[in-house]
């Protein structure tokens, strides 16, 4: 189990730290919002992850897996949802949003389109059933084992979460221009529509 996780661990992180649509999310709210209310977001994102991590625990994230017809249809229905993510941000003025978190009214709203990126990415229901059980040992108790690997997945996944907000905090010094603003958040439209493409046309 030892020598397991020293390859667990980087490997994992790795897969934490990639460039996905939530991560570019977080970057996003962090320089919108500041750190506090991206990582808030963000544990939207950790609520999808610890219920795919119950189910492939469980067996059930199998069964998801073994059906191409739901398979597809989650496959689908989180492109879409990345395309409208990504017209509402090439739409929005980042002035406006601001203002409507700091209200207080955009809050559950952030945590709510983290926690539907994650969910609607069925490339995340395979990190738990294709790539956690790499590193289980059928000797041993395998619930526990899951259970283990799925908090150390989560707990680097918070260190992915709090490093893309950060950077995106450092980033808002750069953007402190409406317009130069503006472009920013249509960059990162475009970039979550080409995730939407990638997700929408990949044979996984």
């Amino acid at each position: 189990m030892y020598w397991s996780l020293l390859l667990f661990l980087p490997a994992c992180f790795a897969l934490n730290m990639a460039p996905g649509p939530n991560n570019l999310l977080a970057m996003n709210n962090g320089r919108n919002y500041g750190f506090n209310v991206a990582f808030i977001a963000g544990l939207g994102r950790i609520v999808a992850f610890i219920i795919m991590i119950t189910l492939a625990a469980s067996g059930l994230a199998a069964v998801l897996y073994a059906s191409e017809t739901l398979f597809y249809t989650i496959k689908m229905l989180g492109a879409v949802y990345l395309f409208w993510l990504a017209f509402k941000l090439w739409c929005s003025s980042a002035l406006h949003i601001a203002k409507k978190v700091a209200n207080g009214s955009g809050n559950k709203e952030l945590i709510k389109q983290e926690f539907m990126l994650a969910a609607g990415n069925p490339k995340a229901i395979l990190i738990f059933t294709s790539f956690l059980p790499q590193f289980v040992d059928v000797n041993r108790n395998v619930q526990q084992q899951f259970v283990t690997l799925g908090g150390l997945f989560l707990l680097l996944e918070m260190v992915a979460l709090s490093g893309y907000a950060l950077f995106g905090m450092y980033l808002s010094q750069w953007f402190t221009r409406p317009k130069t603003a503006g472009r920013f958040n249509k960059g990162c439209a475009v970039l979550l529509s080409v995730s939407g493409v990638n997700l929408l046309f990949s044979k996984s």
